[in-house]
């Protein structure tokens, strides 16, 4: 059954919140090359005010580097019983507050060109950057993040001066495919079903694959849509993940 989207937030399944992680010095990540230029790049609205696409935002190349890179980073495998009001998650992952590459994800592809061709009204706001929590999420055959629906965060953007924000839509960053032996482990989205009344069938899912160098942008808190990440069937999954903030 799929559970009520509205209601207090214990009774929906939420991803796990992003607690701020053990300090601990940044990796020494790749540099950002190579690039397809900015004007190859376009964004695209799956579904018009939920979920929005850029293809290519990194090169096969460059995904290659960091899958190899992060697999060298201590990541630790989530519980295998999520806490009450938690959707079950099971990954491997590894996470560190981190401006300076926040800033460098931000700033040094096509993504803030491309976010800013938009209207604010799309994003919720000023977007100024992206979360400067990030996560890397590694799902091997047999692992998967059961239905849930993202919640929003406050954060700051680092300066100067520091700027309070807000998260308003995830950024997922697909890093592995098929064409890298990854089967399985799509983002599928579930539009919100025909009123009682109605005669309507419900809605098709949407299903996002994994495709090298994807970036994923879809709206969370309020408006969040339930969503859910298939099992992996073969291979690896590999995604990093941020979050659009627009200024509070």
């Amino acid at each position: 059954m799929v559970p009520k989207k509205k209601g207090k937030p214990e009774s929906k399944p939420v991803a796990s919140s992003s607690s701020q992680p053990a300090r601990q010095p940044p990796p020494n990540w790749p540099a950002f090359t190579p690039l397809i230029p900015e004007s190859h790049l376009a964004l695209e609205e799956l579904l018009p005010g939920q979920i929005v696409t850029i293809r290519n935002l990194w090169t096969a190349t460059l995904c290659k580097n960091y899958v190899s890179f992060l697999s060298s980073l201590p990541l630790a495998t989530t519980p295998g019983k999520p806490k009450k009001g938690h959707a079950v998650r099971v990954n491997d992952r590894y996470q560190i507050d981190d401006a300076a590459f926040a800033e460098r994800l931000w700033t040094e592809t096509a993504l803030k060109t491309l976010v800013q061709t938009q209207p604010n009204e799309l994003w919720g706001g000023d977007v100024i950057g992206l979360n400067p929590n990030i996560r890397i999420y590694r799902y091997s055959k047999g692992q998967f993040f059961d239905q849930h629906y993202d919640d929003y965060n406050h954060v700051t953007i680092a300066g100067p001066p520091s700027t309070p924000a807000r998260t308003t839509w995830t950024l997922l960053l697909y890093l592995t495919s098929p064409a890298t032996g990854c089967v399985g482990g799509e983002t599928v989205f579930y539009p919100d079903p025909p009123k009682k009344k109605s005669k309507d069938p419900p809605p098709a899912p949407c299903v996002v694959g994994p495709e090298v160098g994807l970036a994923l942008l879809h709206r969370h808190g309020a408006e969040c849509m339930l969503h859910e990440g298939r099992e992996v069937l073969e291979g690896e999954k590999w995604v990093i993940r941020s979050d659009l903030c627009v200024r509070r």
